[in-house]
């Protein structure tokens, strides 16, 4: 995918050029071209009912004239449109106000690497996908389904007036499905840089396998029960911690619960920003051209960064992680490749490989044999699927309220015993992680899609000591 990076790279020289006719040498301006496709297969019971597809170049431009700052962006790439982005974008900087945290441009560095991307998927058509949606469906076995196959295909070039160069891209296969009983839903998910990675087969299987086990729920107390959190429920914990917690903004301004150098997490949690792991989808670098590289934000229990951007640096006095995204202004840097690894020794058949999942057992609700191994660690508690509708009451000490869905279980002397009706929940994600918190972890890490643009969450299940539930279906 070399030569269309170099388009792309052909192109943000042109903008800089443009730049430099119009105001000559006293402008600072970066620019990052964006070529993006997403394809999307979506189904509803139990049939493709849209294939949608859009591609999109964007070009965006940063100016710094005179002290200051002003951005714009076209997805127009003809020459009058680069001009009227350059004149529209230089023209709006006369008139914003002094931008005195400016923190200048990023200088010349080589990224780590080029990105993971694949062919096949970038150039996947909607019979690829459909195939994929096939699998799913008659694995289900009968059961309503729905769902999505996505792929994704992304290509950048950044450059900028103090020299700085660089190109990337990346990809992304990604199914999104539930099977459904009269009385019950089943979620399986997966997120991977090659379409050729996405088991519908497996992933409709395991839906079933939970709908089915989830059927004629009963209704259980609120309180406080020792839970297993499956990788699907995993993933809005992290989330979470990424847009509350390790977000630059959000702890320059003191409103996260991020202590640097503080034993804020259980020995056993290592969590970081990495796209150079090749499973992760994500450019190498950010929208400054910083390079992006592996990035502990929690070393053995330990919080030991937050993800930034420049100006962000600039504020607290340390270097940029490669963590600007398009409305960092806005909403601050945050980590979009976030990685909770996974645990060592935890069962015989805990390493979560294909041979050790196919002995969990059609009927299991557990989501491969990872979280299997987990169960028999529980004496009284719940598995639980998915967490979903969450929101943060307060950000210091990230006190998250939600719901569960798609599947909670009541597991008894390490064997699951009834499925149990959807809870609402009162929880601290951090005090959940907190040192003595974390009994366990799966030898298993599982990428699930991300909302955000190409990257995703990836981590084990987790066996905690205590998940506040506030609230069951009768209130």
């Amino acid at each position: 995918m070399t030569a269309d990076a170099d388009r792309q790279l052909t192109l943000a020289d042109r903008v800089l050029d443009l730049v430099r006719a119009a105001a000559g040498r006293r402008a600072e301006a970066e620019v990052l071209v964006e070529y993006e496709s997403l394809a999307l297969t979506r189904f509803a019971n139990s049939f493709i009912h849209q294939n949608v597809a859009d591609a999109t170049t964007t070009v965006r431009l940063r100016v710094h004239l005179d002290g200051r700052t002003a951005s714009g962006s076209t997805t127009l790439t003809v020459d009058d449109a680069l001009r009227d982005l350059v004149q529209r974008t230089l023209s709006a900087s006369r008139f914003c106000p002094p931008d005195r945290t400016w923190p200048g441009l990023t200088l010349p560095a080589e990224a780590l690497t080029g990105g993971n991307a694949d062919r096949p998927t970038a150039t996947a058509t909607p019979a690829d996908r459909a195939a994929k949606v096939r699998d799913f469906v008659d694995a289900a076995a009968g059961l309503e389904t729905a769902g999505y196959c996505r792929t994704r295909h992304q290509v950048a070039a950044y450059a900028n007036s103090a020299g700085h160069a660089v190109t990337g891209a990346t990809t992304e296969a990604a199914m999104d499905g539930i099977a459904r009983t009269g009385s019950s839903d089943g979620v399986a998910r997966t997120s991977v840089v090659q379409l050729a990675g996405v088991d519908g087969t497996l992933l409709g299987g395991r839906a079933a396998a939970k709908a089915r086990a989830a059927a004629h729920p009963v209704e259980l107390p609120p309180g406080r029960y020792e839970v297993v959190l499956e990788p699907c429920a995993v993933k809005d914990v992290l989330a979470n911690l990424a847009h509350h917690g390790f977000n630059g903004r959000v702890y320059a301004e003191r409103r996260s619960f991020a202590r640097l150098g503080a034993p804020q997490f259980d020995p056993t949690v290592t969590i970081v920003e990495d796209v150079t792991r090749p499973d992760a989808s994500g450019l190498p670098f950010d929208i400054e051209g910083t390079p992006r590289g592996r990035l502990p934000l929690v070393d053995a229990g330990t919080t030991s960064a937050v993800a930034l951007d420049r100006r962000t640096a600039a504020i607290i006095g340390a270097q940029s992680t490669g963590c600007a995204l398009p409305d960092s202004v806005r909403w601050g840097p945050m980590p979009s490749s976030l990685h909770l690894e996974p645990g060592a020794g935890n069962g015989a058949v805990g390493d979560g490989s294909p041979a050790a999942d196919a002995s969990v057992g059609n009927g299991s609700p557990a989501a491969d044999a990872s979280v299997a191994a987990l169960l028999g660690r529980v004496g009284r508690g719940l598995l639980i699927s998915d967490l979903w509708y969450t929101r943060v009451l307060d950000t210091r000490s990230l006190v998250v309220t939600g719901l569960t869905r798609n599947g909670v279980w009541l597991i008894e002397n390490g064997e699951v015993t009834r499925p149990v009706a959807n809870l609402r929940f009162t929880q601290s994600y951090p005090a959940a992680l907190a040192p003595g918190a974390v009994l366990a972890l799966g030898g298993r890490a599982s990428r699930t899609p991300s909302d955000w643009d190409l990257g995703a969450f990836s981590g084990p299940a987790l066996h905690l000591a205590s998940w506040n539930f506030t609230g069951g279906a009768s209130g």
